[in-house]
């Protein structure tokens, strides 16, 4: 550790030694940003706090930015100053030096004037602002002082009365008002409610109604700084924009060209409520039933039509959307609308490369080719078939050459909407679907066995908004058949008595439904704080087995079709949840609960089922098969002779994962993390002393920590992290916590210790 604090000295003293203003030119000074002071002592402590950092983020320009307190994108500028328009030095300089921000360049006023038109559209009509520079050797700062004044608030807030169906329509609105008595006033407030009104009134009927036929006005001569607020609609508002218009005729177009000038309307075919304009025959008119959410004689209403839109993109053979209004009859207010659906090529070819992670921490790639068809019946419907080869290795001193190879081929069938014996509709901007796909894979572990695995599933997927989404496979199917084993598998498994390893090649059926709920928010980068939950429960044989009254452990084993058949019940729980801190860096935590009931029929969980822990996506200072179940440490005798180390599982897994992550500099971010959890057996085994979950799971936690760096391409992120364990459940008791033996500057320590993940796309 002695070398390492030497080291870190060096390391602080080049940094302070790294000056940013040595080049600048004599008189000039660089700019280290702006801050405000509001001077008003009638504005309490967090009150000036907040709108201080308000101001502070209208100030412009922006100074250099700093890294652990160094400029470094201007350091980079300076020590890559070049003449030439091409080289290493230009490049550096271009895309990762950043000119310095002198205070030269600061405008006071005009920042002072903005300041202060910011203070009087938030309710301090009469604020002053003035702005000045401090400066010490060769940094200026800019210093705003603001006397704000008395804060207006709102009186009362007046509606129209009811002249019309508008003033009513208007006034129907005020329940749900931004603008309360009270509140302070507030222009962007303001016209946020002219946004709203409109939005609501939209979904009445108002077709031609626009934000900019209300009119604001207040009335801030009121006493003791006070406002009174006039919602009002405009007199010139003309009378189009009054009326509340209703849809007469509804035509759909799914073959549509640019070149198409003729409406066609002779050809149209009626199908219910709409018509369809489709001479060529290519989709069945009953394909849009589910797009077409406005009838004729509904009041017009924006969130149906939108939503018909984006139903229209959902259903999967068409890549543009337009539509057009025709008001047909002015006197009674009545729309035609038209649907202009432009496809995309009904068949394609696609070749893939995939890079991946299992969920056993294998690191491979896989080549595919799809072949689509987008409109297979004439309904939209999509039917894909994959060919796929793939090659799955384990990275690391755990790689013994055991790898996985797989090849195979899955035929799927997409309907876009329900099929089934019940009728559900939906009526949000998301088409369901119902999915049918088999599969065939040939799994070959290198040395070990080749399997033949056999799949087939049924079921639904829906949204029932932006948020949350549901999966609910009615059945799933799964054939695995053994063609070769080899003796060293079976020798490993006789060693370990483990009976997981045994049940890998066992021939075995699992079938049974599943069901899904995913909510997120994650996309919504307005937001400080972002959720994303995913629950499932699986379940296999379970009626079959308590029908038949399998028992496994009183030696009666069901079957079906001769194949003995997996019976349990898996619940899978992630939670994750991520606070911006900055514009610029978040904390981003997740927390997994799983577990695996096998019973009846069964006493393990089939391998594809069974959980895993340690990896890139993962526990990343832990290597595969180092880590569980529980405290349980696999002898290094049961493997002697063969270099085999069977994948460690088990039924339960608990995880819970910290990172922090603050954007360094253009595409490159950086990482802090802290990772723990691990997984457990069910069942107590014999033969795998402390693998079973118990009252002292908590002491069995395996922990780690380290950092990375990620490089955000756009198109994929690339992700390296460096992790080491500083709890290890599986040494002797009182020997887990290994946080003091950490020795960055021993080689031996590094070589055991340290873990390097290389992946694509953020651990979570």
């Amino acid at each position: 550790m002695g070398k390492l604090k030497y080291l870190f000295i060096l390391i602080i003293i080049f940094i302070s030694a790294c000056s940013t203003t040595k080049y600048l030119a004599p008189g000039e000074k660089l700019y280290d940003g702006g801050k405000v002071k509001i001077a008003d002592k009638n504005t309490t402590k967090s009150e000036a706090k907040a709108l201080s950092g308000e101001l502070e983020g209208l100030l412009r320009p922006l100074p250099n930015g700093k890294i652990l307190g160094l400029r470094f994108k201007l350091w980079v500028y300076d020590k890559t100053r070049t003449n030439k328009k091409r080289g290493l030095r230009h490049f550096l300089n271009t895309h990762f030096g950043e000119p310095p921000v002198l205070v030269s360049s600061v405008d006071l006023d005009k920042n002072s004037s903005i300041l202060q038109n910011r203070l009087q559209n938030e309710s301090y009509f009469i604020a002053q602002v003035s702005g000045d520079t401090a400066s010490k050797h060769k940094i200026a700062k800019a210093i705003y002082t603001v006397q704000t004044g008395p804060a207006y608030h709102y009186r009362k807030i007046v509606f129209p009365s009811d002249n019309d169906d508008l003033d009513t329509a208007v006034k129907g609105t005020a329940n749900k008002s931004f603008l309360k008595v009270g509140d302070k006033y507030n222009l962007d407030i303001i016209k946020g409610e002219r946004i709203r009104i409109d939005a609501r009134l939209k979904e009445e009927g108002f077709f031609y109604f626009a934000p900019e036929d209300l009119i604001m006005k207040y009335d801030s001569t009121v006493a003791g700084h006070q406002v009174d607020m006039f919602v009002k609609v405009k007199d010139a508002t003309p009378d189009q924009a009054r009326w509340i218009y209703k849809v007469r005729n509804i035509y759909v177009y799914p073959d549509y060209s640019i070149k198409d000038t003729s409406l066609k309307l002779d050809s149209a075919v009626k199908y219910r409520w709409y018509n369809v304009i489709d001479p060529n025959h290519i989709f069945r008119p009953f394909t849009f039933k589910n797009s077409v959410l406005l009838h004729p004689g509904d009041i017009y209403n924006r969130t149906e039509h939108t939503n018909s839109l984006s139903r229209f993109i959902e259903l999967g053979p068409f890549k543009y959307v337009k539509n057009r209004f025709e008001d047909v009859t002015p006197d009674s207010a009545r729309l035609d609308i038209y649907y202009f659906l432009t496809q995309q090529k009904k068949k394609s070819i696609q070749a893939e490369i995939q890079v991946q992670q299992t969920s056993a921490n294998y690191d491979g790639t896989e080549i595919s080719l799809n072949l689509r068809n987008r409109n297979t019946f004439k309904g939209a419907e999509l039917f894909n078939i994959k060919l796929f080869g793939e090659r799955d290795l384990q990275f690391g001193k755990y790689n013994n050459g055991f790898n996985i190879y797989q090849t195979g081929i899955e035929p799927s069938l997409s309907w876009p909407r329900f099929v089934g014996p019940f009728n559900f509709s939906t009526n949000n901007a998301f088409i369901p679907h119902t999915v049918l796909s088999t599969g065939y894979t040939l799994i070959n572990r290198n040395q070990l066995y080749t399997l033949n695995s056999f799949n087939a599933s049924f079921g639904y997927q829906w949204k029932s908004s932006i948020h949350k989404q549901y999966e609910l496979d009615v059945l799933t199917v799964n054939y695995v058949d053994a063609a070769n084993v080899t003796q060293l598998y079976l020798d490993s498994v006789k060693k370990t008595r483990n009976p997981a390893l045994a049940h890998v090649v066992d021939k075995q059926f699992t079938f049974g439904p599943s069901f899904s709920y995913t909510y997120t928010n994650t996309t919504e980068e307005f937001r400080t704080n972002t959720f994303f939950y995913n629950g499932k429960v699986s379940l296999s044989g379970n009626l079959l087995g308590i029908i038949t009254g399998a028992d496994t452990l009183k030696g009666k084993v069901s079957k079906l079709f001769g194949t003995p058949f997996n019976q349990y019940v898996k619940l899978e729980n992630e939670i994750r949840f991520y606070h911006k801190l900055s514009p610029n860096s978040k904390l981003a935590t997740r927390l997994m609960v799983d577990v695996g009931i096998p019973y009846g029929n069964s006493t393990v969980l089939p391998y594809t089922q069974q959980f895993f822990i340690g990896g890139a996506n993962s526990l990343r200072g832990f290597q595969a098969h180092s880590i569980g179940p529980g405290a349980y440490n696999l002898p290094v005798a049961l493997t002697q002779g063969t270099n085999f180390l069977p994948d460690e599982s088990g039924d339960i897994k608990i995880e819970g994962n910290v990172e922090y992550r603050p954007k360094l500099f253009s595409i490159v971010e950086g990482a802090l993390f802290l990772d723990a959890g691990n997984i457990w057996l069910l069942h107590s085994n014999p033969n795998l002393p402390g693998a079973a979950f118990g009252r002292n799971f908590i002491n069995q936690i395996a922990a780690d920590a380290g950092f990375g760096l990620r490089f955000n391409l756009t198109v994929l992120v690339l992700r390296t992290d460096l992790g080491f364990p500083i709890i290890e459940p599986n040494l002797p008791a009182g020997q887990h916590v290994v946080i003091n033996q950490i020795d960055f500057g021993s080689s031996k320590w590094r070589g055991q210790n340290l873990v390097f993940n290389l992946a694509i796309g953020y651990p979570f």
